[in-house]
């Protein structure tokens, strides 16, 4: 809601925007808000003339600041504007030479001296996190939670020489959601609504209708900074206190508990509805009764009975586990040793002072590697081990994960015990009755080897497009889930068995997991079929057989990732070797698309995690089972928990906080030219992430006069009709040379008619449902337009008349250029044919080429020096000739211009997920 002291203004257009009145604008402050609402300022037409910010951190600008130098605008780095209360005379001047009309202050933590908020023509506005004159002060967003406030929202205001007391310009709220975080709220409201009514307020006031509307003292409030040092939780109250208490510090400054006498932080904390799963007892200092370790994290109990979940700890070290590994983790207090354990380990000791034989003793704090020891004696160390202790069960890789001797007692003493042994899979499932067998689908987010249900507790529905039916209800990821997701795969690069592994056992897991799809293929099908409407045996062989292809393929390459020497001049009288590593990233974000769900996701992921990355993976919103599935047959391949996360859920929320986050390294993104474009941003802004797109297409295929006919129409309406149209390279518009046009678009026809629309399942059906209502009423209203521009429409066009997403295969000729429909793609079974004149070579190729698009093209000629011709000026990254769709693992994927850059499939996709480290020795 808009609140403007009792009157409505209007929202400017776009196209009116430039008549309106303009200022010049002075903005002070710092932070990516502050950088948004910069450049929204500008893009409305007011004049920055200055931007006053903080100083460089570490030789890096703020954002703000790199924005605004970026434009050539005047920017200014004060370290402060008042010593000792006054104002410093240079940086006062500095300021009025900018000659502003009006302070925006986006978000600023700087004092500013009231002779500059006072100086401009209109005054100074301030944007403030909270429903003034609730929450003033710098934590308004904490206390909001904090003291459980139903409303949220945000004031611009303007400045007056008190703190956050200044009249009202404007207001928004909205409602506070029941596991609302800080990090949430501010994403899903007060951050893109802020820098929208900022915008508004600065018109406003230039049209002359801001109001000023005095703040009321009735329910003001002023709460401080919050503190690591008070933010302890008080267990002796309600659960619902104590839940908006931890959420109202997460993940800043962080409410924390004491367990065993160590502080340990709290996040992801969420109401718990129902009876509390079974679980271990934890005692906590303060509880009114014990807490509970459960498969789902640990549960509080308030004073008043109720119980609350908290999804991830953290410890003094820093390090953060999720709530659930708690009596697993080498961070909690160590286990104490029985007599006869504390003979075993000083038995253990012996066995480590034979192997480590050149160091005078092995001490607590022993590390077995900087001994000395080498694979072999990892080997020895496992096999005498278990040989003494027959019931032990160990692996070389124990030795890596636990190097010191201490650790390697505590993993022994767990493992003797059964405390540490592997977590079952978990999963709940969906299941259906389908395609003569019955598919189990997981339907949670895969968090860190887990199933579980989204932190705010969001489901949605995914739909059958034969029918429109619900097949299931699916997990609705958070910005929280995004956070814990990429803490875990973090924590498996950085720490886990995943970064230390042998590239030939990092492959031998994929081959393994490319085993188990093929086992699962009927299943992978039938849930690919329903999900997303492909025709089932097209989901076998391409959907799921290239899937499976894809992860075999990438398997083999995984131990054969290479650097190379390289010949250098020499520092005399010293000799220099240069070499060049070829080393994972880390973290990646993947983010595919809807029309080949399983197989988008093996394109990118199977490159990734042979080059040694682990991954968060968002599948479409609106097919996101056969990830899911996937994600749980990794698990059962031995992929170690955190390496392959999935999170369901939608673009905005999730596809953005993964653009955003600064501790992923690479997003690889399929889908539309517009979003890639926002996201190619967002990761610039945030950290610089390394990028790949493979964006929209308008792929030509030219097919000449001396064509074999049969094969040209019988594989040009395989490039436009395979998978429905919903194909990334199909091809969006045929140039048909004019002497054989009319009997190509003839043949076309009489073959559509042939064709058999209906049930994907069903074996004989060539043309199923297109993906979701949206997409189907959007190739409606592309005909609709096509037709109204003057194009024929030869066929189709229209909804078939049954259940479900189905759409008639469409022909149009006689399209001319400019129009609509042979500019702007489809994605759906619409042949979009215009004729070329006999002979032109040239001219066809200029039209071909004519467009922002170079994802695909091909040419259909008997004649191999025309086809040579025309295949080297085509401006497109795959050039199919006398084929189409013809795609493979070994053979490099990717688009040119507004279709994007880097490579899917080959050995060229490994590039993508690999960082060159050059190394120079001197000797």
């Amino acid at each position: 809601m808009l609140w403007t002291a009792g009157q409505v203004f209007r929202r400017f257009s776009t196209s009116s925007r430039f008549y309106q009145k303009k200022l010049k604008l002075a903005v002070i402050g710092q932070s990516v808000f502050g950088q948004e609402v910069y450049s929204s300022l500008r893009k409305e037409g007011h004049q920055v003339v200055g931007v006053f910010t903080v100083p460089d951190k570490e030789g890096k600008a703020d954002p703000l600041a790199a924005a605004a130098e970026k434009d050539g605008t005047p920017v200014f780095k004060f370290p402060r504007w008042r010593v000792k209360g006054r104002p410093v005379p240079e940086v006062v001047e500095a300021y009025e030479a900018v000659g502003a009309e009006l302070n925006v202050l986006p978000f600023c933590s700087q004092f500013i001296p009231m002779n500059v908020i006072d100086h401009p023509q209109h005054g100074s506005i301030i944007y403030h996190p909270s429903i003034l004159p609730r929450h003033r002060g710098a934590s308004a967003i904490n206390w909001t939670l904090i003291q459980g406030d139903q409303r949220a929202g945000f004031s611009v205001f303007w400045a007056d020489d008190g703190l956050d007391t200044g009249p009202i310009l404007l207001q928004k709220e909205c409602s506070v959601e029941p596991n609302d975080t800080v990090d949430s709220l501010y994403n899903r409201f007060l951050f893109p609504e802020g820098i929208s009514a900022m915008v508004e307020a600065v018109q406003l006031i230039a049209d002359g209708k801001a109001p000023r509307v005095p703040q009321t003292e009735e329910g003001a409030s002023y709460e401080g900074i919050q503190k690591k040092s008070n933010a302890m939780v008080n267990l002796a109250q309600p659960a619902e206190a104590i839940h908006n208490w931890i959420r109202g510090h997460d993940k800043v400054p962080g409410a924390w508990i004491t367990i065993d006498g160590q502080a340990v932080t709290l996040y992801g904390s969420s109401m718990l509805g129902g009876a509390a799963p079974a679980g271990q007892p934890l005692d906590m200092e303060g509880a009114s009764q014990p807490g509970l370790i459960t498969k789902n994290g640990l549960v509080l109990y308030g004073s008043d009975g109720k119980a609350l979940l908290v999804k991830n700890l953290q410890f003094e070290n820093g390090k953060m586990i999720p709530a659930a590994q708690f009596f697993c983790s080498g961070e909690r207090s160590r286990v104490e040793l029985t007599e006869e354990e504390r003979k075993m380990a000083e038995q253990i000791r012996n066995i480590w002072k034979n192997i480590l034989s050149t160091i005078p003793a092995v001490e607590d704090t022993t590390d077995f590697f900087k001994s000395g020891a080498t694979s072999m004696d990892v080997v020895r160390l496992v096999e005498e081990v278990k040989q003494k202790y027959g019931g032990v069960q160990l692996q070389n890789e124990d030795v890596y994960m636990a190097a010191t001797f201490t650790d390697f007692i505590q993993m022994f003493v767990r493992r003797l015990r059964g405390e540490d042994q592997e977590e079952e899979l978990l999963v709940d499932y969906a299941t259906k009755d389908v395609n003569n067998m019955m598919v189990k689908m997981p339907y949670q987010c895969f968090i860190n080897g887990k199933f579980e249900d989204a932190e705010n507790g969001k489901t949605y529905d995914t739909v059958n497009p034969t029918d429109g039916s619900v097949i299931c209800q699916v997990s609705y990821a958070s910005v929280g889930d995004v956070d814990r997701a990429v803490a875990a795969a973090k924590e498996a690069y950085d720490n886990g068995p995943w970064g230390r592994m042998n590239p030939r056992d990092r492959g031998s897991l994929l081959y393994r997991l490319a085993d188990l799809m093929e086992e699962n293929q009927e299943e992978l099908a039938t849930i690919e079929s329903i999900d997303s409407g492909a025709v089932y045996t097209l989901a076998l062989k391409t959907h799921v057989g290239m899937s499976i292809q894809t992860f075999r393929y990438f398997a083999g390459w995984c131990d054969k990732i290479q650097g190379k020497t390289i010949p250098i001049n020499q520092a005399r009288p010293n000799r220099n070797l240069t070499f060049t590593r070829k080393e994972p990233l880390g973290v990646c974000a993947i983010v595919i698309p809807w029309n080949y769900p399983l197989m988008m996701l093996a394109w990118k992921s199977a490159a990734c995690l042979a080059a040694g990355n682990t991954l968060v993976l968002k599948p479409a919103q609106v097919t996101p089972l056969t990830a899911l599935k996937f994600a749980e047959l990794s698990v059962k391949a031995g992929i170690p928990k955190g390496v392959v996360n999935i999170l369901p859920g939608s673009g905005g929320v999730v596809g953005q906080r993964l653009s955003d986050h600064p501790n992923i390294r690479k997003l690889g993104f399929t889908g539309s030219t517009p979003i890639g474009k926002q996201i190619m941003k967002s990761c610039a802004l945030s950290n610089l992430k390394k990028v790949s797109l493979e964006l929209g297409g308008k792929s030509p295929l030219i097919i000449f006069s001396d064509c074999d006919m049969d094969k040209a129409v019988r594989m040009g309406m395989s490039s436009v009709y395979f998978n429905k149209g919903e194909n990334c390279i199909a091809a969006g518009r045929l140039f048909v040379e004019d002497s054989i046009h009319d009997e190509f678009i003839s043949r076309v026809v009489e073959e559509i008619k042939k064709m058999k629309i209906g049930d994907p399942l069903d074996r004989s059906t060539d043309h199923g449902p297109q993906n979701h209502k949206a997409h189907l009423d959007k190739l409606l209203e592309y005909c609709e337009v096509g037709v109204k521009e003057g194009a024929t429409l030869v066929y189709g066009g229209r909804q078939v008349d049954r259940p479900g997403f189905f759409m008639q295969p469409t022909v149009f000729t006689d399209v001319d250029d400019h129009m609509f429909i042979a500019k702007e793609e489809s994605f759906g079974p619409i042949m979009v044919a215009s004729r070329f004149r006999d002979g032109d070579v040239d001219g066809v190729l200029q039209r071909a080429n004519d467009t922002e698009f170079g994802l695909a093209s091909g040419v259909f000629t008997r004649d191999i020096n025309k086809a040579m011709y025309v295949s080297e000026r085509l401006e497109a990254g795959t050039v199919f000739v006398n084929t189409y769709n013809k795609t493979d693992v070994a053979s490099p994927f990717g688009g040119f211009k507004q279709s994007g850059f880097g490579k899917d499939l080959g050995e060229d996709a490994l590039s993508e997920y690999l960082k060159t480290k050059a190394v120079t020795v001197e000797y």
